[in-house]
Formats: structure tokens, C-alpha cells, sequence
């Protein structure tokens, strides 16, 4: 026979105050805080995407539209400063934030060379 028991609440530890912060900079470092066992993910991301997609921008540019040769020098000093974050030991802030300011950057880079 199954013996029912009777777990009391433990309402101390409830608080009444709601001390939510609905700013987006404070949401968006609660995230990457989160992402902090998954540093080294993130570090292969970064790598696979620059690699696949970025870095053949510039030979597109280059080629197709005439783009300036700074480009190139643009799309390597930011891969390469992924690369020394990631195996530096930077943190997962500082690595996130220079994945997300690679893709801005190469965005702008291509709507300024095709318009």
C-alpha cells in the first residue's frame, strides 16, 4: 500500500517585490551569461561562420562590385581578433560581442559596396 504524504509550503522563501529589469542591454547580458558553459560552442560558431560565410565576401566584393581593398583588410583583422577572444580566454561577453559586431560590420560593408 503507497503511504501519501503532506509536503508543507515553504513560503519564506517567496518575495512579494518584483524586481524584474525589463531593459534590453540587461536581457541581452543575462543571456550571454547563460551562454557561459557553452563558451567553446560559441567559439566554434564564430570560427564556421566567418570562415563559410564571411570570409569569401570579400572576393565577391572585390571582383563583382569593385569594392575598396580595405574590405579585405576589414574582413581579417576581424576574423583574426574572433580567433585570439576565443583561444585567449576571453569571455563570453567579449566573444559574443565580437561575433555579433562581425556580422554588422560585413553587413554594412556589403550594402555600402552594392548600392
Amino acid at each position: 500500500m503507497a503511504t501519501l504524504t503532506n509536503n508543507t509550503a515553504h513560503w519564506n522563501n517567496v518575495t512579494l517585490t518584483n524586481n524584474i529589469n525589463h531593459s534590453a542591454l540587461a536581457n541581452l547580458t543575462a543571456w550571454a551569461d547563460k551562454q557561459a558553459p557553452n563558451r567553446t560552442l560559441w567559439f566554434m560558431v564564430s570560427l564556421i561562420a566567418q570562415g563559410v560565410l564571411f570570409l569569401p565576401i570579400p572576393a565577391v566584393l572585390l571582383f563583382y562590385f569593385n569594392a575598396p581593398l580595405a574590405v579585405l583588410a576589414i574582413t581579417l583583422a576581424l576574423f583574426f581578433s574572433n580567433i585570439i577572444a576565443g583561444m585567449g580566454g576571453a569571455g563570453i561577453r567579449v566573444m559574443l560581442g565580437f561575433f555579433a559586431f562581425s556580422i554588422i560590420v560585413h553587413l554594412l560593408m556589403i550594402i555600402a559596396s552594392i548600392i
